[in-house]
């Protein structure tokens, strides 16, 4: 046959050789360069592909074996940042025809992922953001299978090293998300369990999304059960969140919130998210031996994380809110499953020769976070602070805080007060001004568990300082203290000792009397640059007349002080000499002073002494415990004897 008489015959047996030849010589590999170039351009750092092949039918698929991502500049010749040992990806012919892509299952065999940071910070899965401004409908992507993946997760700066182990499991004909963590975070073993609805089903909004989690990371336990209508958004959840630890700080780096320290918790409530906000709410639960119930709320923010949150308490021990405070919550021999750390720290407080908490607030907390926070206990119970109930609203914007009011009861009366602290500024700027209105001292002297007593007090405590503990500011503030009791009774050991009654005294310790009335107490005192100087000490018994003058170094925390009892009827054994009162607060020696008994000073000095700071108190004593009183009598019977009183040539009342 001669071809050049049939050109169209010749140009089709020519194809037919060709399609033989690449039928019997075709490699997909051929476009492996072309494909890995692409891929590497997108990802930003080097794509390998061992193998690439492509299965044609009228739904094709694409195969790509032992697929390495390598970490971008920065990284050395560490392990890569990811690899897998197949990839198929399946596509729909027709639907590709008319410009639709449907992906009808993408399957990863074996994936493993390597996420680190470097020394600088970098992150190697960081792939920033695309600036291509290539648009286009997403592909329809039907399902996901995931066999036998894994990801290893390592952060110095967060002490963290842990590994996931990642598959899908069939269920209801739809490939269910297994997820399990074993490893370390925050320095602490971490372990958790997730099961959920499948990958692709997250970008769905018509119907909810399963969540089952399960999370532990040194003592914090974590549950999370429910549903997300829109989990990528976060929203329509219906989720229920437990939370158990030994204290609330250490959720800090799960969270990203500062909290406090404090004894065991355990809580429980319904987590959601709605108006730009994370919420926990009707929430309720213990923390250590106190209720807490209430809800909280992040907003995350531009600067800073805002938290609101309104919270109550039916009981409140005391000592569980130790670490608001800057002091060891709760007490070792009532929370025995404390952790180590805190039970160091309560030994350390118990060891040392300090009386004020010294343990410093943590400023850079304090600047972590913004909070407007509403709290109200029904019942505070403690073993040395007899309060009853306790409003307060804690506000803290870019470190300042401010608790106004924060509000005790006490019987009958209430301790008001408005608290200023600044951690802007390094010591800590505080104000504080505190105002204490008909308190009742039965609740006072009935928690020391050795004294028992009776009467109101009132007064007003005002302070400006600065520093990073209570002791620091308490050691170098500024500001004074007014206190004042009328009527009532306290335990006559007091004022027995005051006047060294031998005798009574022993009495007193079996019990009789068991009770000495007093009329009034007047105390004034001055805070200067640390140092609380006594203006006015007085007090009115049915014994005596006491009066104390010295003062209390509370940055030294040291006393030096002189009780001086002038006693109204004579008593057997009774030694008319002052008491002393010096060395440190927290153990100070108590005792006679004999060189001053021959030069006491009678009831006349006392009067003198005394009359003028007490008359200029009568408004500030009404104030604190109302307008008929002891204390007003107790003024007015002391102008009257001191007018009756001889005078020596002078304004002074002659000694006795």
């Amino acid at each position: 046959m001669d071809w050049r008489a049939h050109p169209r015959l010749a140009v089709f047996a020519v194809l037919a050789v060709i399609a033989v030849v690449l039928f019997i010589f075709w490699d997909w590999n051929w476009f492996r360069p072309m494909v890995e170039a692409r891929v590497s351009a997108a990802a930003g750092r080097e794509v390998r592909i061992g193998h690439f092949d492509v299965d044609l039918s009228f739904t094709p698929r694409a195969v790509l074996d032992d697929v390495t991502i390598e970490n971008p500049s920065g990284f050395g010749e560490e392990e890569p940042l990811g690899s897998i040992e197949r990839l198929s990806v399946s596509l729909r012919a027709g639907p590709a025809l008319r410009g639709r892509i449907v992906i009808p299952e993408i399957r990863l065999v074996k994936p493993v992922g390597n996420l680190r940071s470097n020394s600088e910070g970098v992150r190697n899965w960081d792939f920033g953001t695309s600036s291509s401004g290539e648009g286009g409908a997403m592909p329809e992507i039907g399902e996901l299978i995931i066999e036998e993946g894994s990801v290893r997760f390592a952060d110095p700066e967060l002490q963290a090293d842990f590994t996931t182990l990642i598959h899908t499991e069939e269920a209801d004909g739809e490939a269910m998300l297994v997820a399990t963590t074993e490893g370390t975070y925050n320095g602490a073993p971490v372990e958790a369990r997730f099961r959920g609805g499948a990958l692709l089903t997250l970008r769905e909004t018509e119907r909810p999304y399963p969540v089952h989690l399960q999370a532990k990371n040194g003592d914090t336990h974590i549950s999370l059960e429910g549903t997300l209508v829109n989990p990528l958004e976060f929203a329509g959840a219906q989720l229920a969140l437990e939370l158990e630890g030994k204290s609330l700080d250490h959720l800090e780096p799960i969270i990203l919130i500062p909290l406090v320290s404090t004894p065991p918790y355990r809580l429980e409530g319904r987590l959601d998210y709605a108006e730009g906000r994370i919420r926990f709410n009707d929430f309720s639960g213990r923390v250590g031996q106190s209720d807490l119930s209430g809800d909280f709320a992040v907003d995350p923010g531009e600067e800073r994380p805002q938290i609101t949150a309104d919270l109550r308490s039916k009981r409140v021990l005391l000592a569980d809110l130790g670490g608001f405070i800057g002091a060891a919550p709760g007490e070792v021999s009532q929370q025995p499953d404390m952790s180590e750390e805190q039970q160091a720290e309560h030994a350390r407080s118990e060891a040392s020769p300090r009386l004020l908490p010294d343990e410093p607030f943590e400023i850079p907390d304090i600047r972590a976070a913004d909070f407007d926070v509403r709290y109200e206990a029904t019942r505070i119970e403690g073993d040395n602070m007899p309060l009853d109930n306790l409003v307060t609203v804690l506000k803290i914007e870019n470190g300042k805080v401010t608790l106004e009011p924060l509000n005790f009861g006490v019987g009958q009366g209430e301790i008001s007060s408005n608290i200023m602290l600044d951690a802007r500024e390094d010591p800590m700027h505080v104000t504080a001004d505190i105002d204490f209105r008909r308190v009742d001292l039965s609740r006072v002297m009935d928690a020391t568990g050795v004294f028992e007593g009776t009467g109101t007090i009132g007064g007003r405590a005002v302070l400006e300082t600065r520093g990073n503990s209570i002791a620091s500011m308490l050691g170098s503030g500024d500001g004074e203290l007014r206190l004042f009791m009328a009527g009532g009774d306290m335990s006559a050991l007091l004022v027995d000792l005051a006047g060294l009654d031998i005798g009574n005294s022993i009495l007193s310790l079996l019990g009789l009397p068991d009770r000495t009335a007093i009329r009034c107490m007047v105390s004034d005192f001055k805070l200067e640059d640390g140092q609380l100087l006594t203006r006015a000490l007085y007090v009115d018994t049915e014994k005596a007349n006491i009066v104390g003058e010295g003062a209390i170094d509370l940055g030294e925390e040291t006393i030096d002080y002189q009780i001086t009892t002038e006693p109204k009827q004579p008593s057997i054994g009774a030694v008319a000499a002052p008491i002393n009162i010096e060395g440190r607060l927290k153990d100070p020696a108590i005792g006679p002073d004999a060189e001053a008994l021959a030069a006491r000073a009678g009831t006349a000095t006392i009067l003198g002494v005394l009359l003028t700071p007490l008359a200029a108190l009568l408004p500030t004593i009404q104030l604190g415990l109302g307008e008929d009183n002891e204390c007003v009598e107790s003024v007015n019977r002391m102008e009257r004897e001191s007018e009756a009183l001889p005078r020596n040539g002078t304004d002074e009342p002659a000694e006795n």
